[in-house]
């Protein structure tokens, strides 16, 4: 009876809130035009664009708008009227609650038409470029299945996907392993099945929750910021090896003696069992203690070398090591790369945001030396520790701001680069390294991104001093709007 007075309690706020809202503008038949930034599809009405997700080039919708602006509105789809020819049927269970993979429901071919154009729109808009050696995009063989990590979430407010009945007998389920809700720092969808990482993700994932939910431990609960199980880390390498972490707000003597032997029973992939008790009240791991209650301390990476003849790369992979999520398609990205750099044999290489080093140890043998630079120092100890496994003794590795470390006393120590590569964060490289680049002059810029606007926007002070020889787009995460671009800059003779 409780729980009926609380649903009635529920019922009458949300009607008192109703009365209160603003009207909502309603748009009928939106002829959808592109795809855009963030996943957006885009439509027109009138002088202002509107941006609809899950939404299809050549859909025509009737749309609820829930945000204005001065130049753009924001909406939600009500009725698809006319369904475009470029959609497909979503793959996933979860598609449209789950904040991944928003596009599923378009053709992965003109996924790839879209990416393409997004690097294209991004040059011309923001760098201010207006014709350039575009190559046509590269895709990935595999559309699912490709990632070598997810992270999953425990909390005690799982979203609710089916509308609760107005009277019910007992409190219903809130507890749930799974991804966070776009924009709700406290809500997680609950995922029975993720198509995005291997066999036996899912498997491990649900024995997991099922295990906690068995034995009445509870989840997580980021607002009181109580609750035992945390988070859940799951790694693999395309040999199949697994590496499982998993994070508490404390110690539990009964993961100890149950939990963790039985999953170690049920899953002999798993070659690194690790634990970490994390009792902040933020879900940072790195500065924790890493216990491995099981296995090795590590995973092995390997990555076919650009040298005819040579062994394999091999990677370290760690709790904590950065590695491209999609591994198969990584090795297309520094291949290209590689490609573009033309490398003859002489050349010393300066590899920034060089992270645990691959791009280093992958050109390394082909040329004369490499100089890596990153920020994290526990990166540039794996980098070392890479280059160290695969007998590489022309690279050397150093810790620094780039900024800051990058300067005229430090080409002077280690020698003036002959060709930069260069593959910064999503933000882009800071102005005063764009600015060190064009004072040092290397012959060759392989600038690598993630982010085609950062980039661009990097181009638009290059391009004074450098010629764009080719653009290369990658697609390293099919199913969403992400792409990776590679352009080669040549010095230019006036220079």
């Amino acid at each position: 009876m409780l729980y009926a007075i609380f649903a009635q309690k529920v019922s009458a706020k949300t009607t008192y809130m109703k009365k209160r809202k603003k009207e909502r503008l309603f748009l009928e038949g939106l002829p959808v035009v592109d795809a855009g930034s963030e996943g957006m599809a885009v439509a027109r009405q009138g002088e202002k664009i509107v941006f609809v997700p899950y939404a299809a080039p050549g859909d025509v919708v009737d749309v609820e708008i829930y945000k204005v602006k001065r130049r753009y509105m924001e909406g939600r789809i009500q009725k698809i009227s006319h369904h475009s020819d470029q959609r497909v049927s979503p793959s996933c269970r979860h598609f449209g609650t789950c904040g991944g993979c928003r596009w599923q429901h378009l053709d992965y071919n003109w996924q790839l038409h879209y990416k393409e154009k997004q690097v294209k729109d991004n040059l011309q808009r923001l760098a201010g470029l207006e014709t350039f050696p575009l190559r046509p995009i590269i895709g990935s063989d595999k559309q699912f299945w490709y990632r070598n990590k997810l992270e999953f979430t425990f909390s005690n407010r799982k979203w609710l996907t089916a509308p609760l009945p107005v009277l019910f007998s007992e409190a219903p389920a809130m507890n749930g392993l799974g991804f966070h809700l776009p924009g709700m720092f406290d809500r997680i969808l609950d995922i029975e099945e993720c198509l995005l990482q291997e066999h036996p993700s899912n498997q491990i994932r649900l024995f997991i929750r099922d295990w906690a939910l068995s034995r009445k431990l509870t989840f997580y609960d980021t607002r009181n910021h109580t609750g035992l199980m945390r988070n859940l880390i799951i790694r693999n390498n395309t040999d199949g090896d697994v590496m499982a972490i998993v994070v508490t707000a404390e110690e539990d003597e009964m993961l100890n003696e149950e939990l963790f032997p039985q999953l170690m029973d049920s899953f002999p992939q798993i070659l690194s069992l690790v634990h970490v008790v994390n009792p902040k009240k933020n879900d940072s791991i790195s500065d924790l203690e890493f216990r491995v209650v099981r296995g090795q301390e590590f995973l092995t990476e390997r990555m076919k070398s650009p040298v005819a003849g040579k062994p394999d790369l091999k990677f370290r992979i760690g709790p904590l090591s950065f590695y491209q999520t999609n591994p198969k398609q990584a090795e297309v990205l520094y291949r290209q790369a590689f490609d573009l750099a033309g490398f003859t044999g002489d050349e010393r290489v300066y590899d920034l945001y060089t992270g645990t080093g691959t791009i280093a140890c992958y050109i390394a043998r082909s040329v004369k030396e490499v100089i890596g630079i990153e920020y994290v120092e526990a990166a540039v100890a794996d980098a070392r520790i890479n280059a160290s496994e695969n007998n590489l003794n022309n690279i050397r590795f150093f810790a620094g701001d780039m900024a800051a470390l990058l300067n005229e006393e430090f080409v002077k120590q280690q020698g003036k680069p002959d060709v930069v590569i260069t593959d910064p964060p999503r933000s882009g490289m800071h102005p005063k390294v764009v600015e060190q680049l064009i004072n040092i002059g290397p012959e060759k810029i392989v600038y690598v991104s993630c982010n085609p606007a950062t980039q661009a926007r990097d181009l638009l002070v290059l391009k004074e001093h450098y010629e764009l020889m080719a653009v290369q787009p990658v697609d390293m995460f099919p199913q969403t709007h992400h792409v990776e671009n590679i352009v080669l800059l040549h010095k230019r003779i006036s220079d």
